[in-house]
């Protein structure tokens, strides 16, 4: 075998790989040997096929599979010969005629085209200083998440007044309706005993607020449009009629912050109510305050180091974020600041992002491969098991499916890479934490600061509610080198490359839910 080296530039490289006839030939004849013992023909004994019948009936289909055996083994040995490091799946193209190399009348001759990984010296984790961010949970903070506790998990009741009294805002009705199209009713749109919460932003536009002032017994006709990115294609940008019959009307009574909320979520007193929020704000606060310092490494790593990068898998990346930013142009989930951008602007932007996910990528991993930082199996396991978890019925079905897709569970093995090379470079660099406040921890040029706590319980869903078309909050992983980043990003790509998504609400207090006493329905979230 010889081995030319065509082209080098950057990180491209082209090898050209000659593997003379009489190799091919003498292999040939070394593989007919071997399987003469098992061929059987008419005409001939049991393994006494003579060898100049086999290379006649079957040298070609030989040849083929063997050529097909050296080009991965050839191609190998010529990356570890030459102790290279691929950035990406090397390329190959056969330069001579099949015909003559099958009718051994030529040398077998084929291309090598890759990208190799750049050769840098990462920076000295010891080296790095960081800053953590953290904020203490506040009374104030658990205050208000129990007055909007108290305030979603009211009990309502009959409004006063009889038959005089009329919806305002806040009320609940309970409605009988139908909705039709040009005079016709459709699918989906007609319901009994609707609970509708003026004021909750519930049902599509329009509709909560033409039963304000509707009194027991009253009909309505309610004039609506359906949003154009409403969930069901058929009914979107349609204008629609809902016929309304007010069956009765419940007003909220008083919030009460007292034992009795507690109990109603599943927990013994106000006492361990609060205490169960202090938990959870501690835990939200404690992910806020790895999101910034992790962040803030990233940005001092990337400032760190400055390389050229494999082009290929910058393309690739760049090409995944777009995927996603088209995306969001196509249903107008684009964030305001790039709304006036145009394409070229955009792309440009983005591919600066890819360009600094790739080099983090590099620099993660090749600080963990100096280190000998790996995923366990045991690691990959529970990863896969906890992903399972989320599809109950099926979990068997989702560990057989990482069981057999070897990219599948790369994808999941990069995350938890990335997240023990940043736990190391942290666990080594200097550190420094500084109180902050709740708001000054979850701002971010991305996010608003933290709300306290989410509604008590779920609603039932009405089918005039509004469609959620919000855009996904979660910012992309950086990947090591190599790998794919984790799957499940559904939306626009954010400019961020960190692990760390905002929290936008705190989850109610981990306890029972609440019986659903205010029924109106709620947004998709």
């Amino acid at each position: 075998m010889n081995v030319i080296e065509k082209a080098s530039e950057g990180l491209s490289r082209t090898y050209e790989i000659v593997i003379p006839a009489d190799d091919l030939q003498a292999r040939l004849s070394a593989k007919i040997e071997e399987i003469r013992p098992e061929v059987r023909l008419k005409g001939f004994r049991p393994g006494k096929v003579p060898t100049s019948h086999i290379r006649k009936m079957f040298g070609e289909s030989i040849m083929g599979d063997l050529l097909n055996e050296l080009v991965p083994e050839t191609t190998q040995k010529t990356l570890d010969e030459k102790k290279l490091r691929p950035a990406s799946q090397p390329d190959i193209s056969v330069t001579s005629e099949a015909k003559d190399v099958l009718g051994g009348k030529a040398d077998f001759v084929f291309e090598i085209a890759l990208e190799i990984m750049p050769d840098f010296e990462p920076a000295d984790p010891a080296k790095l200083s960081v800053t953590r961010p953290v904020a203490e949970v506040e009374d104030a903070e658990v205050n208000e998440a129990l007055e909007r506790l108290a305030n979603e998990s009211r009990e309502f009741a009959a409004k006063k007044g009889g038959k005089n009294a009329k919806a305002e805002d806040g009320d609940v009705v309970v409605i009988d309706f139908v909705g039709k199209l040009d005079g016709e009713a459709f699918e989906g749109g007609s319901a009994e005993d609707a609970r509708v919460a003026i004021g909750d932003g519930a049902f599509i536009p329009g509709f909560e607020d033409q039963l304000l002032g509707a009194k027991v017994g009253e009909e309505r006709e309610l004039n609506v449009t359906f949003p154009e990115n409403y969930q069901a294609e058929q009914l979107a940008g349609k204008a629609a009629v809902f016929e309304v019959t007010v069956k009765g009307l419940e007003s909220p009574e008083d919030a009460k912050v007292d034992d009795e909320l507690a109990k109603r979520l599943g927990l013994e007193n106000l006492d361990s109510l609060k205490e169960a929020l202090s938990k959870r704000f501690e835990g939200e606060h404690a992910q806020q305050s790895r999101m910034k310092v992790k962040r803030d490494l990233l940005d001092k790593l990337d400032a760190e180091h400055k390389f050229d990068l494999p082009p290929k898998m910058v393309e690739a990346e760049f090409e995944n974020i777009w995927r996603e930013v088209a995306h969001a142009i196509e249903h107008d989930h684009l964030e305001e600041e790039d709304k006036n951008k145009s394409e070229d602007e955009l792309k440009g932007e983005y591919r600066e992002i890819a360009e600094r996910r790739v080099r983090l990528g590099l620099v993660l991993a090749e600080i963990g491969r100096r280190n000998n930082i790996d995923v366990t199996q045991e690691e990959l396991s529970r990863a896969i098991n906890q992903e399972a978890v989320k599809y109950p019925g099926q979990e068997r079905q989702v560990v057989e499916f990482y069981q057999k897709n070897p990219n599948a569970v790369a994808q999941m093995r990069a995350p938890i890479y990335e997240e023990k090379v940043v736990d190391y470079i942290l666990e080594l660099a200097e550190v420094t934490e500084t109180k902050v406040s709740r708001d000054a921890l979850y701002a971010d040029e991305d996010d608003a600061p933290a709300k306290p706590a989410k509604k008590a319980a779920a609603k039932k869903k009405a089918p005039a509610k509004k469609a959620a078309a919000k855009k996904d909050e979660a910012a992309a992983e950086t990947k090591p080198a190599a790998k794919k980043k984790a799957p499940a990003k559904k939306a626009a790509a954010k400019k961020d490359d960190t692990a760390a998504a905002k929290k936008p609400t705190a989850k109610k207090a981990p306890a029972k839910k609440a019986p659903a006493k205010k029924a109106a329905a709620k947004k998709d979230a």
